[in-house]
């Protein structure tokens, strides 16, 4: 299937009802592998000011019919497309976690480069740029089922020795796969994000050092810190309250300025 048929076809962004009346629409994109419904409940306790919209790719769920994309730049050219679509005036947050957030920041560089406004906000977590080498994510990528449930268990997204049923490995497999693909694809060009950036990661994170962070301090024009949560890899489950109180704090200082 064409991108533009793929585009056409499928909501990307799903809601639970948008509020036309909030402050900002928020954005939000999952990890690799993610899905949309592992954030509703996450997106249900955001302030009310936010009309929140959650990225669900192609590949997964009720879009299981579609081939996930493995390349990261047709990725972002379809997603580009549907997104102008969502946008309506006012301005908007993008907040990604890891995979998520490697996608919210290469977005609002796309935006910036098709003449969209930019985001008042890009919240990233888990997640810098030239953090994990390509080579490093496509081997991810080309492993064993067991294998590559290990690293997702090494990161904390299942329970230590949890197995799943073939029916269901069989509906997973493929779009965590073609996402560690998507993500080593990605060429680094140094391009800063056009807005404010806020960093967020676990204090005990096995693949992304609070240090590492800092590195957002080079690709953006306004970086507003690293914040650290106690926590793995998928902390921000742990401190969803916190974590959201913090995008919320820096949106309202934000707009201040303006």
């Amino acid at each position: 299937m064409s991108t533009a048929g793929r585009t056409r076809r499928a909501r990307w962004f799903t809601t639970a009802g948008a509020d036309p009346h909030a402050d900002h629409q928020v954005f939000l994109f999952p990890h690799a592998g993610g899905t949309a419904p592992a954030y509703q409940a996450w997106a249900a306790t955001l302030p009310s000011t936010m009309d929140v919209r959650t990225l669900q790719l192609p590949g997964r769920q009720e879009r299981s019919d579609e081939e996930p994309f493995t390349d990261v730049e047709p990725l972002l050219d379809a997603l580009l497309e549907v997104f102008e679509a969502e946008l309506d005036g006012r301005p908007y947050l993008l907040f990604g976690h890891s995979f998520g957030a490697l996608l919210a920041y290469r977005l609002s560089v796309a935006a910036a480069w098709n003449g969209l406004p930019a985001p008042a906000l890009l919240g990233v977590s888990a997640w810098a740029p030239a953090l994990e080498p390509a080579a490093e994510l496509a081997r991810v990528a080309t492993m064993s089922d067991d294998e590559l449930l290990d690293r997702v268990g090494q990161l904390g997204l299942m329970p230590e020795g949890a197995t799943l049923d073939p029916a269901t490995l069989a509906s997973i497999m493929p779009a965590l796969r073609a996402d560690f693909l998507a993500a080593g694809s990605l060429r680094e060009d140094g391009e800063p994000a056009p807005c404010p950036v806020a960093a967020y990661c676990g204090t005990t994170d096995p693949i992304v050092a609070p240090g590492d962070m800092a590195a957002w301090a080079d690709h953006c024009t306004d970086f507003l810190g690293a914040t650290q949560f106690p926590g793995g890899h998928f902390y921000l489950f742990e401190h969803t309250a916190a974590l959201q109180h913090s995008l919320d704090r820096r949106l309202r200082r934000l707009s201040a300025r303006i």
